[in-house]
């Protein structure tokens, strides 16, 4: 997110100087350890738009930056297994053709045709979006990285922030491992660690760190079209363009904090579910796994923009795991925001504010 920003902020409004200041090493957080999915099926009418725009940059992304993306769209196909989740999915699907998608309300027989293997019984509902697509997402941190490098914007990895400095109200600076920087703006794109660096200014920022987990299986030929997701459990898999079946699935029972080691559960909860909607897959062997961490707000909506407590300290925080595929757009529409002041939708109803005035975003279609 901060590299989007950045990159969006000296491309279309030059003559400033950006700094980007990373912890580790570029891909090393959340933008490097998702699977890579982006999608335009939301419940949302913000949420649709916003990602209709974010997926044509990620397609359009790897000619503008001359990397290779991986780019490929073969859809989405969501599974809905009880009545409420069935409802709630022809809802979205309802809004979704209102607001240009070729999204078809499908059933489970319907999906089978889509993906063979699927297991359709206890599929009350499905959807499919052809456009909806996944990538690799290493190439856009290191695209986003070289395109703000040669538009002159600093980028600096290992170099941890360690606290935001004021002066009169406003943001004067931030505290480095490397030394103090002077900036009258700063925005917090720290993702899972969002809220420790807020505290330090006096920001209390309601998002916490969740550890996801997520694996890669052998290579097997290609027979997977979509990526294929299940509304309840949270399970998600997709084939990549090397054969590997990479997936996920959401455990509730993650113990708090920001460790991003590897557990049995999850790979118990994974095979499981995994075995139960495409049974050919049962005798699949996992070669890697590994975790990263959402960033989780109250309502599931991202916190985005500026804070009323102090001047020039912008958040782009709480995207809830869907933060990779929001970046292009998101980046966009910030870095708008700060060369110019003026508010884009949906940023309104994504501000700090909204938990103070009690005035929350809906999205449904939360997945992982």
């Amino acid at each position: 997110m901060g590299l989007a920003t950045a990159y969006h902020l000296a491309k279309d409004h030059p003559k400033r100087r950006i700094l980007v200041l990373d912890a580790g090493y570029l891909c090393g957080g959340a933008s490097g350890r998702n699977g890579g999915g982006v999608r335009a099926q939301w419940s949302s009418e913000a949420n649709v738009r916003l990602m209709q725009e974010s997926l044509a940059m990620c397609k359009d992304f790897a000619h503008e930056h001359r990397i290779n993306t991986w780019f490929r769209q073969g859809g989405y196909l969501f599974l809905a297994r009880d009545e409420a989740r069935a409802s709630e999915l022809e809802k979205s699907v309802s809004l979704q053709r209102r607001l240009g998608l070729g999204t078809e309300l499908i059933d489970g027989a319907q999906a089978k045709r889509i993906v063979p293997q699927l297991e359709p019984h206890g599929v009350l509902a499905a959807s499919f979006n052809r456009e909806d697509a996944v990538v690799f997402p290493w190439p856009f941190v290191w695209g986003y990285a070289e395109g703000a490098r040669a538009l002159g914007v600093d980028i600096h990895t290992f170099c941890r922030v360690r606290a935001v400095e004021t002066s009169g109200g406003a943001v004067s600076g931030v505290v480095t491992d490397r030394g103090t920087v002077r900036a009258p703006i700063v925005v917090n794109a720290c993702g899972a660690y969002s809220p420790e660096l807020a505290r330090s200014v006096g920001v209390d920022l309601p998002t916490k760190p969740h550890r996801h987990e997520i694996c890669a299986s052998e290579p097997l030929k290609p027979f997977l079209g979509p990526l294929v997701a299940e509304l309840g459990s949270g399970l998600y898999f997709s084939q990549s363009t090397r054969g590997e079946i990479v997936g996920g699935i959401g455990n509730p029972k993650t113990p708090e904090g920001t460790s991003q080691a590897s557990s049995v559960r999850f790979l118990a909860l994974y095979a499981r579910a995994l075995m139960t909607a495409c049974p050919p897959l049962s005798s699949l062997k996992i070669q890697r796994q590994w975790a990263g961490l959402y960033d989780l707000s109250p309502d599931h909506a991202p916190i985005v923009g500026p804070v009323d407590e102090l001047r020039g300290f912008f958040l782009a925080s709480g995207f809830m795991g869907h933060g990779f595929m929001m970046a292009p757009a998101v980046g966009k529409r910030l870095a708008s925001l700060l060369a110019t002041g003026e508010t884009p939708e949906p940023f309104g109803a994504w501000a700090h504010r909204r938990f103070k005035l009690g005035t929350t975003p809906s999205e449904a279609m939360i997945i992982g």
